[in-house]
């Protein structure tokens, strides 16, 4: 039984409405290779972390048909929310819809293979040059809901934690110069052991934050970045 993580599958719809081969050449059919190597890898007891932007999707009926494929995939499903996520609904109403077949990570927490799973969307930190006045409230927002996270699984006895967000917990001009903000604080503040995040595509892929980061080992788990294959985290 292992844990799995993937980021930013981009989906939208069958067959795709918005296809991810306009960005780059390398997402070519793209939820084939993704299917494929989750088949090869992954079976029904095992755990798959979605770290967000999982449909382009803008409304939850339009966005039903990418989650419907993806739970139809082995092994118990994890997502958190995406900056491009605007499907996403209340959690309440996402439980309904999906009968259980996903599990929506958002001011809670899961446990899996005894490791406390948390998290939240993220946001742009502040010293990043895309951090402007209005995207303060919504960074400290971000910020409290995964303390809320993280003090859930902690009260319930997680000693392991790992943390999911789609940002990474610092901007990459700050990486190997500071690295201090809401969300590295909690990293340190509750000792979480794993930090996974997607958003970073590309040639910004070399420039994302990995190794440790206030003793939380951090990688980048966006699809692309991962050659569309599901990475085998513990």
């Amino acid at each position: 039984m292992s844990i799995f993580a993937l980021a930013d599958l981009h989906l939208s719809g069958d067959p795709p409405q918005k296809p991810m081969d306009r960005f780059s050449p390398a997402w070519e059919n793209h939820w084939d290779k993704i299917r494929a190597a989750w088949l090869a890898a992954i079976n029904e007891h095992d755990t798959v972390l979605i770290a967000g932007d999982t449909s382009w999707a803008m409304k939850w009926h339009d966005a039903a048909v990418d989650l419907e494929a993806i739970a139809a995939l082995p092994g118990q499903k994890i997502l958190v929310r995406g900056n491009h996520d605007y499907w996403w609904s209340t959690v309440g109403k996402m439980n309904q819809a999906m009968a259980g077949k996903l599990n929506f990570l958002h001011n809670n927490f899961f446990v899996a293979e005894g490791w406390g799973i948390c998290g939240s969307r993220g946001w742009v930190t502040p010293g990043d040059p895309m951090f402007h006045p209005e995207d303060e409230p919504i960074y400290q927002r971000e910020v409290i809901r995964t303390r809320t996270s993280l003090e859930a699984a902690r009260k319930a006895g997680c000693e392991n934690l790992l943390l999911m967000l789609h940002f990474p917990p610092i901007c990459l001009q700050d990486y190997l110069q500071s690295c201090n903000n809401g969300f590295t604080d909690l990293l340190e503040e509750f000792a979480v052991k794993l930090c996974i995040f997607g958003h970073i595509h590309g040639d910004g892929a070399h420039m994302a934050p990995q190794g440790k980061i206030k003793g939380a080992a951090c990688h980048l788990v966006a699809c692309d970045a991962l050659n569309f294959q599901p990475i085998k985290l513990l």
